[in-house]
């Protein structure tokens, strides 16, 4: 146990420092669980949650074409058309990357709609920062409002057994979709306060002309049959992961018959997150080591000392714990180390895990508002504006991201409660 310890807290330690280097971090962590006999070599494949891999790999390679057919440009050229000053066209902005990224990862949504930011900023002459932050912070909100929304989300379907309905109505209640609106709702109305006096008129938009419709059919589609998979129940693990390679796969196809070459191929595959995906891997490995080692549980038998077996102050442990991380490391480790952790506390204390999962995903998904490099939805939204010439300072971060982030977590942390508190 102590030397299983002992790498896990190096290789997070590291992970954390090294950021750009956290994926190799973690295999080089995996590969010594192993070497030192910590894992059995025969469980490494059956500690890694294929179906999870499987999803993000084919929902990034799939929304890689669903970006390069200039859908999304369209629908936020429409929306800014539709808005008469800088304050709705900022909150209007921010609805449409929630939306966006409860389908698509917050990244891509901050590469998809910042840049409609910055050109409305340069024709009205103001500094587009503010409005920028608002687009980034707002795609962070619902990540975990369905089940291919962000990779914390799909982790979440993993070890709660949870499908694409599920997350819309869970056990006869309100699922993390509508709780993840509350919170929305919630945040967006700091930002109309902190844009109230912004009412110069904003001139229309040229429209973007979408150049093919199959990739958002596709989604369509990818979406609607993990929808019907839903309803069934004794259907194989890696399901929802072979919906989603298998429509990446017919996107492919079509395109590389359509062009005649291999350049939308490669454009796709590049579209997917290897560095994650190689993350992922290592940290089911690790935490499979440190679960084998009995370090979970005795971690998760502590935490249920300190809040004296009482649910409301498990949950709000957790909860609270969750946003403070995540302000600071990503939310993928931590998420995929709490996960199991939130299971043996719940077992500890003869309960259902679901209050306590649900605590995890909305600290975590919302926590990594409030810093600059909580989440990578900002860190992008940052890069792109560093290269237009323009320097974010912490205060300017600062000032939009707390209220909106308290006001999200409040709510969330409030509703989740209210709804399965009692289970």
């Amino acid at each position: 146990m102590k030397l299983a310890l002992i790498i896990f807290v190096v290789v997070y330690i590291l992970m954390i420092a090294l950021p750009k280097q956290r994926a190799y971090v973690a295999l080089v962590g995996a590969i010594l669980f192993v070497a030192c006999k910590i894992l059995p070599v025969s469980e490494v494949v059956t500690n890694i949650d294929w179906n999870v891999l499987l999803m993000i790999g084919g929902t990034m390679g799939l929304v890689t074409l669903f970006i390069d057919s200039k859908m999304p440009a369209r629908l936020s050229d429409r929306i800014v058309n539709r808005t008469s000053n800088i304050k709705w066209t900022v909150i209007a902005l921010a609805c449409f990357a929630g939306i966006i990224s409860a389908f698509v990862d917050n990244v891509s949504t901050v590469l998809m709609i910042a840049p409609v930011a910055i050109s409305i900023s340069k024709k009205l002459k103001i500094s587009p920062v503010p409005m920028v932050i608002a687009v980034a912070v707002a795609s962070n909100v619902e990540g975990s409002a369905t089940l291919v929304g962000d990779t914390t989300s799909i982790m979440l379907a993993g070890a709660a057994k949870m499908d694409f309905l599920d997350f819309f109505w869970f056990m006869g209640r309100p699922g993390l979709f509508f709780i993840n609106q509350i919170g929305l709702i919630a945040a967006v109305s700091t930002l109309y306060i902190r844009f109230r006096k912004q009412n110069d008129d904003i001139s229309k938009q040229e429209i973007t002309v979408v150049n093919d419709y199959v990739p958002t059919v596709l989604l369509l589609m990818m979406i609607s049959s993990l929808i019907i998979a839903s309803f069934f129940h004794n259907k194989p693990d890696i399901t929802n992961g072979l919906i989603c390679v298998s429509y990446l796969i017919v996107g492919l196809i079509y395109y590389t018959i359509k062009n005649k070459d291999f350049s939308v191929l490669k454009s796709a595959l590049k579209g997917i997150d290897y560095f994650t995906l190689i993350l992922l891997a290592s940290l089911f490995v690790i935490i499979g080591g440190i679960e084998h080692a009995g370090i979970i549980e005795a971690f998760a038998k502590q935490i249920v000392k300190i809040g004296g077996g009482n649910v409301f102050v498990m949950y709000s442990i957790i909860l609270w714990l969750s946003v403070i991380a995540s302000a600071f490391i990503d939310n993928i480790p931590y998420v995929a180390t709490m996960l199991p952790v939130a299971t043996n506390i719940s077992l500890a204390m003869g309960i259902k895990p679901y209050i306590l999962y649900f605590g995890l995903i909305v600290g975590a998904t919302l926590g990594g508002n409030i810093t600059p490099i909580g989440a990578s939805a900002n860190i992008a939204g940052i890069g792109i504006l560093r290269k237009e010439g323009y320097e974010v300072k912490n205060t300017d971060f600062f000032k939009i991201s707390i209220p909106f982030t308290l006001a999200a977590v409040l709510s969330g942390y409030i509703f989740t409660f209210l709804f399965y508190g009692n289970i």
